[in-house]
């Protein structure tokens, strides 16, 4: 996977992990059980809405709160090909990455994109085009191991192929 392309679903500052997948689900870890009710608690018509390769766009510290990897799991179980953030929560970062959801870092993209625009991301190069808007961004491309784990969709996929 060397790129995402959808629609932006479009988040503030702060996105917890209790908000990503609220803990009354957490007595699951079936991805498609913890999908069914990711961001319910923030927008209640999201896994209504959202579609396969569709992205999100947050702002500041996304992820934080508990280390869970619940959270990641839901949002790609949801279907969402990246999450684009200002900033990203280092545990959830990690987590992500582990699980194989591509995100990336880049303040100018998540604070001029708005929901609903269509986005692509190269992975590659780091460039984000807000196709809607016919802007693009630089945004931290993705080392070429982490690729490799993104591809391989996660860390435990990516050691049982070596």
């Amino acid at each position: 996977m060397k790129a995402a392309k959808g629609l932006v679903f479009k988040y503030g500052d702060n996105v917890d992990t209790d908000v990503i997948i609220p803990a009354r689900y957490l007595n699951s870890s079936e991805p498609k059980e913890l999908a069914a009710h990711c961001m319910e608690d923030i927008d209640k018509e999201f896994i209504n809405k959202v579609k396969e390769g569709d992205i999100i766009v947050a702002t500041k510290n996304f992820g934080c709160g508990s280390s869970r990897e619940h959270a990641p799991i839901a949002i790609k179980a949801a279907g969402v090909s990246c999450v684009i953030a200002e900033t990203f929560a280092r545990i959830f970062y990690r987590n992500a990455i582990n699980i194989g959801l591509p995100i990336i870092e880049c303040p100018e993209a998540a604070k001029d994109i708005d929901a609903g625009d269509t986005v692509e991301v190269n992975f590659d190069t780091g460039v984000i085009t807000d196709i809607t808007k016919g802007t693009t961004y630089k945004g931290q491309a993705f080392p070429e191991f982490m690729q490799k784990i993104i591809a391989a969709g996660g860390l435990v996929n990516y050691i049982n192929r070596k």
